[in-house]
This record gives C-alpha cells, structure tokens and sequence, in this order.
C-alpha cells in the first residue's frame, strides 16, 4: 500500500497484529517484466532465477521501471538469557562490541555495505547494556531476554513491541526513500534461540535444526540440543501458537526480524534475508500474518542444518550456496551486489534490434 493508505498500527496489541492484511504482488507488472527480458537482447530465461527475482521487485514495489539504488541493512542486535547456560562459546559482552563496531562501520556487514554503497541501521532492540551506544538506534525493549531454562524468554507485550518495532522500521526508512532492506542480527546465544524456535514450529526433534553455531565441540552441541529439547517439552511447544513459541524460546532480534518481514509486505518494499536467524523470522512472520513471504527475496544458504528445512517451508530457495556462517545481514548484503548486477542488464535494455539480429521467442 502507498504512505497514504497504510494501515494504522497504533495499539501494538496481538489482535492488531493478527488482523494485518497483506495485499498480493502485482501479477500484471511481473509479466510486463518478463516481457521486457524477453525482448532484451539474451536467451529467453538466460538470466535464470535473477529474471524471476527482478520481475519479483517490480511486482512488489508496483513499477515495471525497477529502482534499487538506495539500500540498507537493518540488523537487530540483542542478547539471549540462554547464555547463561554455556551453550555459546562467548559472552554476552560481545554483543555489545560487536554493536559499537557495527556503529563504526569495522564489523564485517559494514566493510561489505560500505563497498557497496549500502546503509546499515544497527538497532538495539535487547542489548543487556543501560546506556546509549553512539550510532547505533535506540528501541530496546529489555536489557536482553530472560533465561528459558527456567522462564519465558518474553512477556507476550514484549514480543508484540520488538515485532511493531520492525514494522515501523520499514515504514520510517520507506519515507526516507530506501527502495529495498535486508535483514541482520547479532547476538550471543541467537542459533540456539533460532534453533529452539524452528524445531517448535516445525515439530522436528532437535537435533535435526541445531548446528554449531560460532564454532561448538561435539559435546557443547549436545548440550546446546539437550537444552532446546528440554524447553520444547516443558513447555509443549509443538502444540503452541507462533507467537507463543516466539516468545517463549525466542529473542528480540528474531521478533524484530519478523517484524521487518512483515513491515516489506505492508508496505510494498522487498526485504531480502539474510541466513538462518532471518529465515526462522521469517517463518514466524507468514505465520502469523500470511502472504509475507511473497515480499521476501532469499540469499544464502549457510552452514546451520535448520536452513533447508525453512527453505522449503517457506518456498524460499537460497541463491547463494557460499556454506557461510557470519551472520549481521553478510549473505543478504552479497545478495544486493547479485541483484544490481543483474538490474543492470534490465535497466540498459539493449534489444535484438539494437544489434541486428531476430529475437528469441519463448516457447512456454
């Protein structure tokens, strides 16, 4: 929907946030689209899947006359109260670092963003830090989550705020005239976290989504799998909604995640996701509020075991089969140089009659 018709998210209640209606992708922009490829000066289809993923940016943004130029990437950074547990090699301190570097552009997403002309928005939506960290936006729901050992990791208020959280930020950096976002995060503790919340909503044992994260021995993993079986059965959370999950085992940066998937389809801007963290966020997100997924461009495929489940969960299938394992939005950063290069081909438009020879005609 244009600025002007958005729909008005005021009360950041749960009835809210299920009665978001997402409109379809406009399917007469994405054939004029196709139709323009077809009559550039390459095979029919040469471009392969970036053909189908440029037609899928007109369709979203509603022109045929596509437009990516001003890009940014919104990473969510927030701490888990699951590290408490030993299941991450680090600490909580280092998310803290790693935001201020991010706010510096040292980390490695602002090394590749800045290559790329590409903007990042670190946010801190659950940083256990009381203070301001200069550059980095300040939404913080909570001085990080709760442990889920024992507790809850959010209250359902809380989750409800870092997904509105999301959804505003697109709606802010629309106006401010980006023209498409990628997901990020960081956060210790957030592949268990992303773990824990695929296996609940896929109803899989465990071990079947969880990796190694950052680099765990065989018997961290185990303990790392033991801890998100034990939470999936004191808590029964293959019987439980989205939300509930999401809270329960979940994180502010995955709920800010979804939120931000959720913000794409609102308002009509492609958000293109990062690994395995954003693709749970975004599962989460068609979930609770579906025909998201249409405004979702994937990027790579990553180490963590949980990625090809989620793929085809979401219909969803990586680009980019680098078996990175980085996270901040690097994979969906990459993802923009792949999208601009192909827009490229599209936007000069060279025609077979601009070189002399009889077009290709598709056949299908």
């Amino acid at each position: 929907m244009e600025c002007s018709k958005r729909q008005k998210l005021n009360n950041h209640s749960i009835d809210e946030l299920y009665n978001l209606k997402i409109d379809e992708p406009d399917q007469n922009i994405y054939k004029k689209v196709i139709n323009n490829l077809d009559h550039i000066a390459k095979p029919i289809n040469g471009l392969g899947r970036f053909e189908t993923l440029t037609a899928l940016i007109g369709a979203i943004t509603r022109t045929e006359h596509i437009d990516i130029s001003k890009k940014a990437v919104i990473i969510m950074c927030s701490d888990n109260g699951i590290v408490e547990e030993g299941i991450s090699q680090a600490g909580q301190e280092v998310t803290l670092a790693v935001a201020k570097n991010m706010s510096k552009k040292r980390s490695s997403v602002g090394r590749m963003a800045e290559m790329l002309n590409v903007d990042t928005i670190p946010v801190d939506i659950g940083i256990n830090y009381d203070g301001e960290i200069p550059g980095v936006l300040n939404k913080k729901i909570r001085m990080g989550t709760r442990n889920f050992k024992y507790e809850p990791a959010m209250t359902e208020e809380e989750t409800v705020k870092a997904i509105f959280t999301g959804i505003e930020l697109v709606s802010e950096y629309k106006d401010k005239g980006y023209k498409i976002l990628a997901t990020g995060e960081m956060g210790i503790g957030n592949t268990t976290t992303s773990s824990a919340v695929a296996a609940s909503l896929l109803c899989c044992d465990a071990s079947i989504v969880t990796g190694r994260g950052a680099g765990l021995t065989d018997d961290k993993l185990k303990h790392k799998i033991n801890i998100i079986s034990e939470a999936i059965e004191k808590y029964k959370l293959y019987d439980e909604t989205p939300i509930n999950i999401l809270k329960t085992v979940g994180g502010y940066d995955i709920a800010g995640l979804a939120g931000l998937c959720i913000g794409g389809a609102l308002y009509h801007l492609p958000i293109v996701l990062d690994g395995v963290i954003s693709m749970v966020a975004a599962l989460i997100a068609e979930r609770i509020v579906p025909g998201t997924v249409n405004y979702l461009i994937p990027s790579h495929k990553g180490k963590e075991p949980a990625v090809k489940l989620l793929s085809k969960q979401l219909g969803l299938e990586p680009v980019i089969d680098g078996n990175m394992a980085l996270g901040e939005g690097t994979g969906a950063v990459m993802m923009f140089s792949l999208l601009d290069i192909a827009l490229c081909i599209y936007q000069d438009q060279t025609t077979f009659s601009d070189i002399g020879i009889d077009e290709y005609k598709r056949l299908t």
